[in-house]
């Protein structure tokens, strides 16, 4: 069963940095595009930054474009989302996701497996 953990959520206060990372146990997460996403209360859930499988390809949304870097850590088998200088507007809960096509994009609508999210509070 393909399953896909997040973690390394919290709180943080504003132009802080949080490091998330998304597992899988039983399969190689290097074969699959990954996606990060988030979903603020009241809100539609927005495509944060993704990584193609194969040459690595990234994308950004706009809004985190210059503070948040994704990337793969082969060894541990997991996806890191570092984000720095945090606002109050990152505020979220992040997912992950899994996509078997190889080229990742920050449309949801995409995504095969989705791991259970991870809390992030950006607060003063």
């Amino acid at each position: 069963q393909v399953q896909l953990v997040e973690s390394g959520g919290g709180l943080v206060q504003p132009g802080g940095s949080l490091r998330l990372s998304c597992a899988a146990s039983g399969w190689t997460l290097d074969y699959y595009a990954i996606g990060w996403f988030r979903q603020a209360p009241g809100k539609e859930r927005e495509g944060v930054s993704c990584i193609s499988s194969g040459d690595d390809t990234v994308h950004y949304a706009d809004s985190v474009k210059g503070r948040f870097t994704i990337s793969r850590d082969n060894a541990k088998n997991t996806v890191v989302l570092q984000m720095n200088r945090l606002k109050p507007e990152d505020t979220a809960v992040y997912y992950c996701a899994a996509d078997t096509f190889p080229l990742c994009s920050t449309s949801g609508a995409k995504y095969d497996y989705w791991g259970q999210g991870t809390k992030v509070t950006v607060s003063s």
